[in-house]
C-alpha cells in the first residue's frame, strides 16, 4: 500500500497563474484540444458535434461544398418511443467557396462553443460560423464573405413517409412541412397514434421554424437569398411541446421565434461565449509527457464538451449515441435463422441500438465524472428524471406487492415503470435487479457532499433514499438470526436469482452509513432511528477464500450460479459503493478480488478503468484510460465519437468511464480527506483543476510524480489534503 502523508504546500494561487475567484484557464492548453479538419467530408459520419445542452447538431460538409447539419433535441421522442432527429438542413453558397481550394478549414472551437468553416484566401475568403446559443433555444448560422455570395437553405427530406410495424400500427408518422410563408420555413412531427406504453407520448410535437433576413421561400423546402451579399444570417428555432392540436404548436413556435428575433445578436453571442468560458474555467486536466498524454487530454476534454452539449435538456443523456447519432450504412439489422449470421443494412440517424429506453447501468457512467468536474448543473436532469419515477414505481410496488417503498428498474422509458415479479416469473437479465436506487442514492449523497445544497438534500435525496430503503426493508424477509435476507435477487445482470447479492448488500451498507452522517438539520430523529435499526440487521458483505486468499464474492453461499453477462459484481464494493480502496481498511481483499476477476475488459461500461485507480494500480490505470480515450469508431471522423462497445456509437459509457478513471488517478475523496495522486504515473506531468466535497476546488501542477504547485479553495481545506507517495 502506498504510504500516506499530509501535504502542506505554501504556494499561492498566483504562482500557478490562476486566481482563487474566476480562475482563467490557460488558453493554449484548451485550444490544443480543438478539432480542425482541412478537407471536405462525405456524409454525416464525417460530422462534428455542437449543442447548447438541449439542442444538438451534427455538422458536416459534403464533396460538393454543401454544409449540412442534423438537428437533435433531448426531448424529440417519436411515436414508437425513440429519441430521433428534428430534421436535416443543408446550406449551399454560390459561388461555392469550399470546393477547389487548398485553404478549406473546419474548426471546432471549444472555448467559444462554435464551428467555423472557411474557404478561400484574402479577397476570396468566405466563412460560415455555426453555433447553438447556450442561453436560448436557437441555432445560428452566419456567412461572411469578402465578395458577395448567394445562399440557399434547404430542409432535406426527412421522415417523409409514414412507417408502420408488421402489424400495421403506425410506428413513426410522417413529418409535416408547412406551406411557404415569407422568409420562413416551418416543419414538425406530431405523435398522433403512438401505441402501447408510448401512448404517454400522444400529441407530443417537435419541429422547428427557420428564417433569415433577406431570405425568401423558394421552390419546395428552400429559403433563398434575394440577392448576393457579403453577409447572410440564418436562425433555426427548434421546439418540443405537447399540445391539443398542431395549430397550438405552430402558434408556440412562431411566438418563440418572434421573441428570440428581438434579442440583440451581438449581446447573445457574447453571453454564449461567456457561458462556455465559465464552463471551461470550472475544471480541466491537461497532461504532458509521452504520446498517449495528448490523446488522453483531448479525449477527456472532448467528452466533457459532448456531455455539456447534451446535458441541460429535459431528460438524461442517452448512453447509446446521446443526441449525436449519424447515418450508418452497415448496422446489424437482423440475423439469418438458418446460418445464425448477422444481416447488415443501412439505417438512418434516427436509429440507435437499444432503442429509446434508458438503462441505468449505462446511463450512470455519464454522470459520475461530473462531480469532480464541477458540472453540477448537468447532473440535475438525470436526478430529476429518476426522482420523477418514484411516484410511478411506488404506486406499482404497492399494487404488485402490497407494501411501501419504490425502486428503479434497470431498463425502461424515461417516465418509469417496473414489472410484477410473481413467483413463477423466471429469473432473467434485469428481472429482480434492484440495485439502481441504491447507486442513485450514493450519487446524490456525493452531490450533496460537494455542493452542500440543503434544499436538494431534503426535497430530493431524502425522499429517494427513504423510498429505496423502505422497499428493501419491506420486500425481503429476515433470516433465522433476524438479519435482512435478500433472496432470489440479481447480482446486476451477471448472476440471477441469488441470495444476498454483494451489489445490494454493499449498497445498503454504504448508503445507510452515508445517510446517517447527514446533519440533524437535514435528517430527522425518527428517520435516523429507523435507518440505524435497519443498519443493525444488514448481513455482512459476501466474502470467502480463493487460492488461499480472502476475496469478495458476488453473492452469499455456494458459488454455483451460472454467469450470464461480462460483469464483476463483487467489485461494486470498490465502485460505486466505495467501501474498499486506497487509504481504506481491507484494501488487500479488494486487490485480491480484482486480481482474479472473471472479466478483464477495458471499454464501454466495464469498470476496470475506474477500479484500477481506486485500488492504487498506477500502471494499469494509465493503460486503461489510454485505451478508453483512443477507442473511437473508425467509421466516424470525430475523434471522441467512441466505438459502440456494447452500446451504439458514439458510445457515452466509454467516454464517461474514461473521464472518471482519469479523475481518480489524480484525486480521491473520502469524507473530509482529499487524497492526491493515488495512481498517477511519474512520466505524466499535468495541470489540473478538479472539485472535491465541501465546495472545494483543487488546482495544481504535477511533475515527475510530485505536486509542485497547489491552490486549495477555500484555504482552510488545505489541512484535509493528503498525498500518496510512491511505493
Amino acid at each position: 500500500m502506498k504510504k500516506i502523508r499530509s501535504l502542506f504546500l505554501s504556494i499561492s494561487a498566483t504562482a500557478f497563474g490562476v486566481s482563487v475567484l474566476g480562475a482563467q484557464i490557460p488558453p493554449k492548453n484548451l485550444e490544443a484540444c480543438d478539432v480542425v479538419w482541412t478537407s471536405l467530408g462525405l456524409d454525416s459520419q464525417d460530422s462534428m458535434p455542437l449543442g447548447n445542452g438541449d439542442i444538438g447538431l451534427n455538422v458536416w460538409t459534403e464533396p460538393n461544398g454543401d454544409i449540412v447539419f442534423y438537428i437533435s433535441k433531448s426531448d424529440a421522442w417519436s411515436d414508437c418511443g425513440d429519441l430521433v432527429k428534428v430534421g436535416r438542413v443543408r446550406v449551399t453558397l454560390s459561388p461555392n467557396p469550399f470546393v477547389g481550394t487548398t485553404a478549406f478549414r473546419q474548426h471546432l472551437s471549444l472555448a467559444d462553443g462554435e464551428i467555423c468553416i472557411s474557404g478561400g484566401q484574402g479577397a476570396d475568403e468566405t466563412t460560415l460560423r455555426i453555433w447553438v446559443d447556450a442561453n436560448h433555444p436557437v441555432i445560428r448560422a452566419e456567412a461572411t464573405a469578402a465578395k458577395p455570395v448567394s445562399v440557399k437553405v434547404t430542409l432535406d427530406p426527412w421522415r417523409s413517409e409514414l412507417v408502420r410495424d408488421p402489424n400495421g400500427k403506425v410506428k413513426v408518422s410522417a413529418d409535416i412541412v408547412l406551406p411557404p410563408a415569407g422568409n420562413r420555413l416551418t416543419w414538425y412531427h406530431r405523435n398522433e397514434k403512438p401505441f402501447g406504453e408510448n401512448a404517454k407520448l400522444l400529441n407530443a410535437t417537435f419541429g422547428a421554424l427557420m428564417e433569415g433576413p433577406g431570405l425568401v421561400n423558394g421552390e419546395g423546402r428552400t429559403l433563398c437569398s434575394t440577392a448576393p451579399a457579403t453577409t447572410h444570417q440564418l436562425a433555426v428555432y427548434p421546439l418540443t411541446a405537447t399540445t391539443p392540436a398542431a395549430a397550438d404548436w405552430i402558434a408556440a413556435v412562431e411566438k418563440q421565434a418572434a421573441s428570440l428575433a428581438s434579442v440583440n445578436l451581438e449581446k447573445s453571442r457574447a453571453e454564449h461565449r461567456e457561458w462556455w468560458h465559465q464552463f471551461w474555467n470550472r475544471s480541466w486536466v491537461f497532461i504532458q509527457g509521452d504520446d498517449a498524454a495528448a490523446k488522453v487530454t483531448q479525449g477527456y476534454t472532448l467528452q466533457r464538451f459532448i456531455t455539456a452539449c447534451a446535458g441541460r435538456g429535459a431528460h438524461a443523456i442517452k448512453f447509446n449515441g446521446s443526441i449525436f447519432t449519424a447515418d450508418n450504412p452497415a448496422e446489424k439489422i437482423d440475423r439469418d435463422k438458418a446460418t445464425g449470421q448477422y444481416i447488415f443494412g443501412a439505417v438512418t440517424a434516427d436509429y440507435r441500438a437499444w432503442g429509446g429506453k434508458y438503462w441505468f447501468q449505462n446511463t450512470r457512467a455519464i454522470y459520475w465524472p461530473l462531480l469532480a468536474a464541477g458540472d453540477f448543473d448537468l447532473m440535475r436532469p438525470f436526478f430529476n428524471q429518476y426522482f420523477a419515477q418514484l411516484a410511478v414505481t411506488g404506486a406499482q410496488v404497492k399494487e404488485f406487492y402490497g407494501h411501501d417503498g419504490a425502486y428503479i428498474a434497470e431498463g425502461g422509458p424515461f417516465w418509469g415503470r417496473i414489472r410484477d415479479f410473481k413467483p413463477e416469473t423466471p429469473d432473467a437479465f434485469t428481472n429482480r435487479y434492484y440495485t439502481p436506487i441504491l447507486e442513485l442514492s450514493a450519487m446524490m449523497l456525493d452531490y450533496y457532499a460537494y455542493t452542500g445544497d440543503d434544499v436538494f438534500a431534503r426535497e430530493t435525496l431524502l425522499p429517494l433514499g427513504k423510498a429505496g430503503l423502505m422497499f428493501f426493508a419491506q420486500h425481503f424477509p429476515r433470516d433465522a438470526a433476524g438479519k435482512l435476507f435478500i433472496d432470489r435477487a440479481n447480482a446486476i445482470e451477471m448472476y440471477w436469482g441469488v441470495t444476498n447479492p454483494l451489489t445490494d448488500i454493499a449498497g445498503l451498507h454504504y448508503v445507510i452509513g452515508r445517510l446517517l452522517e447527514l446533519p440533524n438539520t437535514v435528517l430527522d430523529a425518527p428517520t435516523r432511528a429507523e435507518w440505524t435499526q435497519l443498519q443493525s440487521i444488514l448481513p455482512e458483505i459476501p466474502n470467502g477464500v480463493k487460492d488461499g486468499k480472502p476475496v469478495l464474492l458476488p453473492y452469499a453461499g455456494e458459488q454455483t450460479a451460472k454467469s450470464h453477462n461480462s460483469e464483476n459484481p463483487e467489485l461494486y464494493a470498490v465502485h460505486p459503493f466505495r467501501i474498499y480502496g486506497v487509504g481504506k481498511p481491507g484494501l488487500e481483499i479488494a486487490l485480491n478480488t480484482y486480481a482474479i476477476r472473471k472479466f478483464n475488459y477495458v471499454y464501454c461500461w466495464h469498470q476496470d478503468v475506474i477500479d484500477a485507480p481506486l485500488l492504487g494500480l498506477t500502471v494499469e490505470a494509465k493503460k486503461n484510460v489510454t485505451t478508453h480515450f483512443t477507442k473511437f469508431d473508425t467509421r466516424l471522423r470525430f475523434p471522441a465519437f467512441w466505438s459502440r462497445g456494447h452500446d451504439y456509437m458514439p458510445d457515452q459509457d466509454n467516454g464517461g468511464n474514461g473521464e472518471l478513471g482519469l479523475q481518480k488517478m489524480l484525486i480521491q475523496c473520502d469524507g473530509r480527506k482529499i487524497l492526491l495522486l493515488p495512481a498517477w504515473p511519474s512520466e505524466w506531468n499535468a495541470d489540473f483543476r478538479l472539485h472535491a466535497p465541501l465546495n472545494t476546488v483543487i488546482t495544481g501542477r504535477v511533475e515527475a510524480g510530485k505536486i509542485i504547485k497547489l491552490d486549495v479553495t477555500p484555504p482552510e481545506r488545505r489541512v484535509d489534503v493528503v498525498m500518496a507517495n510512491e511505493k
